[in-house]
């Protein structure tokens, strides 16, 4: 056995790795992002899947990337998925319909939620889709956890033949600890599914398979009462309090206890479906309970009910107030939440320093972009730029102002044509070029069927840059060739560099495209500027 100090993602990727995997993959997405990129790395020269290593390319979006891994376990090998949890609602029906055909290589899918918004547009809580789904969920607590859980949800995917869901946090998937950790078993042979009704979703088939589905969840619930992740802690001395506490929750509540002190029974949940026979010992103990859980109130939803009141026991968490109701749970507010006086602390000076808000790089592309597309637009005071996810999204900052909408990846394209066709004139859209090909390509394709009144900038600086510098899928002329194969008339798509030195005719040439009536694309071609140091150091 050896020891390393891993990150929670790392740990994740290295149990795929010693459950035999032969296949890892993903879009890039914080917090997800090192899970992949740890798999990239431990096998950067190891044979290939066909001869018992491990696969391991980006993917175009998280939708392909849950296809890919289903294909993989279609063939007897064990698969790896992970992306962020907004992620999770790309591959969404990848996965929902998963869940019915079931699989024959372990498949297990990692989404990493983010309370607290640290780098993502919602709080949204996986946990609700593995329950949706009707498929195990596992959550662990620690880098330990986060291993050995990985390790054995292959073996649990292959006997239930169901994906199994990964839930991490941020603070877990970036947080580092020692991890011990054992030898890499074998890969599984080549299998290839030897029924086909059960991966063929005909609505006869899929009725049978549903029902199949449905009909397993007291088997799963069974596992889950038993499963060693859950654990109860009664306090022998009784207490009228019990906490139930989720994933990283748990070093919280156990943070605010010292050596001596004493400890409220407790019901440490990693597993899910929620184990309710365990909840009931629980119940039986103590008059009220306190539910602690990073991110939605999932347990304590289902706890209460309508009438919020199990037994006649008091449930309280986030959806009363005990514990906030947005944002990461910490040891303070936990603290707070258990009704123990807070610890003494000092603040730290302050300081009169000026705020200090994101900024895009110095010497970034896009700040050459939107320099000229802010000349555009101080000279149409009501056109719009709809942005998208990506770094560009800061120039909605100061000073450019440049950016009137992020909802989600791709939307920048869809959302300007669709005010287009309400008759606003004019509308640009800004999207990234690795951005375009994971879902900004359909709507493209639409917008160039029917010429429609509006001017597309794909922001090509040839990297993945707000994850670290992933490669893009389509660069510089393959990215030109891929915009005339959707349509777009080729007299208006057009290159250029965006540079100080090109600014005035850069400005001339947008301008001219922006009065076309009709569908025009630009694009600004240079390389970001954090991936051209990487190349010359």
């Amino acid at each position: 056995m050896e020891r390393r100090p891993l990150l929670g993602d790392e740990a994740i990727a290295l149990g795929a790795i010693h459950a035999g995997l032969s296949g890892a993959f993903s879009y890039p997405g914080t917090p997800a992002t090192e899970i992949f990129e740890f798999v990239e790395r431990e096998w950067k020269d190891g044979p290939p899947a066909s001869e018992g290593g491990i696969h391991h390319r980006w993917s175009a979006n998280e939708k392909v990337a849950y296809e890919e891994a289903l294909g993989m376990s279609y063939i007897g090998r064990r698969a790896l998925v992970s992306f962020k949890h907004v992620g999770l609602n790309v591959a969404s029906d990848a996965f929902m319909n998963s869940a019915v055909t079931g699989v024959d290589g372990g498949l297990v899918v990692v989404s990493a939620d983010d309370p607290g918004m640290h780098s993502s547009q919602n709080e949204q809580d996986s946990r609700v889709y593995a329950n949706f789904a009707l498929i195990p969920c596992l959550e662990p607590c620690n880098g330990q956890e986060a291993y050995d859980m990985t390790v054995e949800a292959f073996e649990l995917s292959e006997k239930l033949k169901l994906p199994i869901m990964m839930r991490m946090v941020t603070r877990l998937a970036h947080s580092r600890s020692g991890v011990t950790v054992g030898e890499r078993r074998p890969a599984n042979p080549l299998e290839i599914a030897k029924d086909p009704s059960h991966w063929t979703l005909l609505p006869a088939l899929a009725r049978r398979l549903y029902k199949a589905l449905t009909e397993k969840q007291a088997e799963l619930l069974a596992w889950s009462e038993g499963c060693r992740f859950n654990s109860l802690q009664l306090n022998p001395k009784g207490g009228r309090v019990g906490v139930i506490a989720s994933g990283v929750a748990v070093n919280y509540l156990l943070e605010n206890y010292g050596p001596g002190d004493e400890v409220p029974s407790y019901l440490k949940i990693g597993a899910y479906p929620i184990p309710v026979a365990l909840i009931e010992k629980l119940l039986d103990a103590v008059d009220e309970v306190i539910v602690l859980e990073d991110g939605y109130p999932f347990i304590e939803s289902a706890l209460s009910g309508l009438l919020g009141k199990p037994r006649g026991k008091l449930v309280r968490g986030r959806l009363d107030g005990t514990a906030p109701r947005t944002g990461e749970l910490d040891p303070d507010n936990v603290r707070a939440a258990l009704g123990l006086p807070p610890r003494a602390s000092q603040r730290a000076p302050e300081l009169a320093l000026p705020p200090r808000p994101p900024k895009l790089c110095d010497g970034c592309p896009h700040i050459d972009t939107f320099t000229a597309i802010k000349e555009i637009l101080d000279e149409n005071p009501t056109a719009r730029v709809f942005g998208d996810i990506g770094c560009y999204t800061l120039s909605f900052q100061a000073p450019f102002r440049a950016n009137h909408s992020t909802v989600d990846m791709g939307a920048s394209i869809s959302m300007a044509s669709g005010a287009a066709a309400g008759g606003m004139h004019p509308v640009l859209a800004a999207i990234g070029d690795s951005t375009f090909v994971h879902s900004g390509m359909t709507p493209l394709i639409g917008a160039a069927k029917h010429n429609v009144n509006m001017t597309v900038f794909i922001l090509d600086n040839g990297t993945t840059g707000m994850t670290g510098g992933q490669d893009s899928m389509a660069n510089d002329s393959k990215l030109v060739e891929v915009v005339k194969g959707l349509g777009v008339d080729p007299a208006h798509i057009h290159t250029l560099v965006p540079h100080r030195k090109n600014h005035q005719a850069n400005v001339e040439l947008i301008k001219r495209e922006v009065a076309y009536k009709g569908l025009s694309v630009i694009i600004p071609v240079r390389e970001c500027i954090q991936t051209a140091k990487k190349k010359k150091q």
